[in-house]
């Protein structure tokens, strides 16, 4: 029997609860939703989280499209998927936490007597540790960004090879190989042993098909190439960025974008500009290094030194 808050599964069954992780403001217990997917034979446990922050949506789209197509009479192993980590965020389609005005994916290992996000942290981490492998479904904020793969725990940890791996199987085509913030799931779970990605499902407000479209595909490809699934996965190589430049806009105005998400970009090459209300040209922006335009705002008024655009630097394909 296998168990996450409320769900219990024996060999062959699923089962969907809720974990507690405290009360709410009028005093009532509240939990994640939660599931557990128990394979008729024995094997691994992969782990899967989705909106760590309460307004990307976008890996709830994958929970939602997976779980009714995963028959535990065809697994291997078990799956355990807490559904929406960022309970309060989510409630009011907020990126951060209101009771603490923490960003949850900060917030790791957590903490169980602390903050509101550190428990719900902790509960998730409690999880997350039990397994063999953690996909921790995120997406970039409202903002505009290629579908990718994130490998956080830094090229010298011992793990980083491993995790790499797993943001291949995954297959978005993109990956950012950068050492995450401290607190971060795909920081801390590494450190415990356990391989983890942090895939970044595009960006949106709501939710994009095609973005949820590349997670489905990625967890499927994860359960088939780990043996939790039978089948086949053609690996492809991907597209690496392991430095990561960001742009503001150096006055205010409306932008105006000159490159599109996946170009290329050289250096000198024009970024955006930024105009005033009646058209004229205030400010151009220029790439400092090579590499592939990768995540840019959605709405085109900016203030001074507000954030614009970024830029994955140090591009090679693995």
């Amino acid at each position: 029997m296998t168990t996450l808050g409320t769900a219990s599964a024996a060999p062959g069954e699923i089962d969907t609860g809720r974990l507690a992780v405290g009360e709410t403001r009028d005093g009532s217990q509240f939990g994640l939703p939660v599931a557990v997917v128990n394979g008729d034979e024995d094997g691994d446990t992969l782990y899967v989280q989705a909106v760590s922050d309460g307004d990307e949506l976008n890996g709830l789209g994958v929970v939602q499209r997976v779980l009714p197509q995963l028959r535990p009479e065809e697994l291997s192993g078990t799956v355990l998927v807490v559904g929406v980590v960022n309970y309060h965020a989510f409630q009011v389609a907020e990126h951060r936490n209101p009771i603490d005005d923490t960003k949850m994916n900060r917030a790791y290992p957590g903490n169980e007597s602390g903050t509101s996000s550190e428990r719900i942290a902790a509960a998730t981490f409690e999880a997350a540790t039990r397994a063999d492998l953690v996909l921790d479904l995120h997406q970039g904020s409202t903002s505009r960004m290629l579908n990718e793969a994130r490998v956080r725990c830094g090229p010298r940890h011992r793990l980083h090879g491993e995790c790499l791996e797993l943001a291949k199987v995954f297959g978005c085509g993109h990956v950012l190989d950068q050492k995450g913030p401290d607190g971060q799931l795909a920081r801390a779970a590494p450190d415990e042993g356990i391989p983890t990605i942090d895939p970044e499902l595009g960006g949106c407000v709501g939710w994009d098909e095609e973005s949820i479209q590349y997670g489905v595909e990625g967890v499927f490809n994860v359960l088939r190439y780990y043996g939790f699934l039978d089948g086949d996965v053609e690996i492809e190589s991907q597209t690496r960025a392991t430095g990561f430049d960001r742009y503001g806009a150096p006055s205010g105005g409306l932008v105006s974008f000159q490159k599109d998400l996946g170009d290329r970009v050289e250096p000198g090459e024009v970024l955006f500009e930024v105009t005033d209300v009646f058209g004229r040209l205030k400010a151009e922006v220029t790439a400092d290094k090579a590499g592939i335009f990768w995540r840019s705002r959605r709405l085109p008024q900016v203030a001074t030194g507000e954030y614009v655009c970024s830029v994955g630097t140090d591009v090679d394909e693995y």
